[in-house]
């Protein structure tokens, strides 16, 4: 697809190419090229919900190509808290800038916003719903260790329900028919539409409760944490926390050779013992997010082709 002009708010609207030219891109950043290219841009930043590694890396990705920032982290001190309409904040703040990067709790928030904003607009998380660069963060970070991401095996482990970075990749990786797996309690289990998505594109699914229902061994395992804020019964959550944990026994029973990501934070499902580990990645995961998101903003903003 031709970026220009286009906001990015779901992965459904994207296809293998479209990976491919934001993987491509985002090396190329990496390796140093398109220094500066956003001078005199500027990048608003709508967090309606917290966040340190996506507002951050985002931030950072505009100012290290030279362009400015605005925006706000929480909605204590806007128009918001007198009763101020997300419609009527896109449309005031696309008077402001050249993108929006939002991020906000009600699913479909996003695409909300790009309905009415007069710039393009990229989702940053919106409820459970989807994660949009996350997802091409991750499959580049994969893709640097790995190379062909139709023959690695991937498995999912943790809060499969809520956890909008997984489902949004979960996704991304069926339309390389990579074989997934999904391991969590029931309570925490993959949407049932979404299964069924992923396993129409081509993957292989295999859903298992706990590790040692694994019956392959995987190249990554892709660790989440277990999303509080989203449940409505407190009671559902106390079932599940701290139901897994990995640790350094864990990581070498999956083998040498299988490398740990997660899209933090994380609370206490990986030891940090684990960080001193080879097969440890996902602080690496998290610093890709400044090439990628150079990208992104790059395209959408029409100076990249």
């Amino acid at each position: 697809m031709d970026f220009t002009g286009k906001s990015i708010v779901s992965i459904r609207e994207l296809d293998k190419d479209s990976f491919l030219k934001i993987l491509v891109t985002s090396k190329e950043i990496k390796d140093g090229k398109y220094a500066d290219c956003l001078r005199g841009k500027l990048l608003a930043t709508l967090f309606f919900e917290p966040s340190t590694r996506t507002r951050l890396s985002f931030e950072s990705a505009m100012r290290y190509m030279g362009g400015g920032v605005i925006g706000f982290a929480g909605t204590e001190y806007t128009s918001v808290k007198k009763g101020e309409t997300l419609v009527d904040t896109i449309k005031t703040v696309s008077g402001y800038c050249d993108v929006i990067v939002i991020r906000h709790p009600v699913e479909g928030a996003a695409r909300l916003a790009s309905e009415n904003a007069g710039v393009p607009v990229i989702n940053a998380g919106d409820g459970a719903n989807q994660h949009p660069t996350q997802t091409f963060l991750d499959l580049f970070t994969m893709n640097e260790i790995f190379s062909d991401l139709s023959t690695i095996r991937v498995g999912f482990l943790g809060d499969l329900k809520y956890g909008r970075a997984v489902h949004s990749l979960a996704y991304a990786l069926s339309l390389y028919n990579t074989p997934l797996w999904f391991i969590s309690p029931e309570l925490l289990k993959m949407p049932e539409y979404l299964v069924e998505e992923i396993r129409e594109n081509g993957s292989r699914i295999h859903e298992v409760e706990n590790l040692e229902g694994l019956d392959e061994q995987l190249d990554i395992l892709y660790v989440t944490r277990i999303q509080k804020e989203r449940f409505g019964d407190m009671q559902e959550y106390e079932k599940v926390a701290g139901c897994f944990r990995i640790t350094k026994s864990v990581v070498e029973s999956l083998g040498e050779n299988i490398k740990i990501m997660h899209p933090l934070p994380r609370v206490d499902e990986i030891d940090q013992e684990v960080d001193t580990l080879e097969n440890a990645i996902y602080f690496k995961q998290a610093h890709n997010g400044i090439p990628v998101r150079q990208a992104v903003l790059g395209l959408v903003l029409g100076v990249l082709q």
